[in-house]
């Protein structure tokens, strides 16, 4: 039976494809979790249209992210913390740190899309990599420095 796809799907193709698979295969699994169409003129007709409109909103989004990731690399972040003997912190800068400082810069970025291979524990300037599409990556400027110590009030 051949059917068309309404989502990427493992092993069997992507969005939009037409493949040939088992009736119950289809009948029992695929048609019934919406994860297929059958193949008839109409749904064919129907799934070029939004596909059509999948493309047009992602190029939408790819603009969009690209005009970010230009923004973002205007910016320079720093982040004051508590460091000891060889510039070495106590503690370490995270994803949700950087994301909490653009956040107070105006700009909304999870922190999943931070690409930290691992969490900084040094003093120093770094240039940290963001996923902001599949296609778009930019690049966010980090100044981790020497928090200043705070003096003790009591006598």
């Amino acid at each position: 039976m051949k059917v068309i796809l309404r989502q990427n799907f493992e092993n069997l193709g992507k969005f939009g494809d037409i493949v040939e698979v088992k009736d119950g295969y289809a009948r029992n699994f695929l048609i019934p979790r919406g994860i297929a169409l059958p193949a008839t003129p109409g749904n064919i007709k129907m799934v070029e249209t939004e596909k059509k409109q999948k493309a047009f909103k992602l190029e939408r989004e790819r603009l969009s992210a690209q005009k970010l990731a230009e923004e973002l690399a205007k910016v320079e972040i720093t982040i004051p913390m508590r460091a000891g003997e060889n510039e070495r912190l106590f503690g370490s800068v995270t994803a949700q740190m950087i994301a909490d400082e653009l956040r107070k810069l105006g700009f909304e970025i999870d922190r999943r899309k931070i690409l930290l291979d691992e969490p900084i524990k040094m003093l120093g300037k770094y240039e940290i990599p963001v996923k902001l599409h599949p296609e778009v990556n930019a690049k966010i400027n980090l100044n981790v420095v020497q928090a200043e110590e705070e003096k003790d009030t009591k006598n």
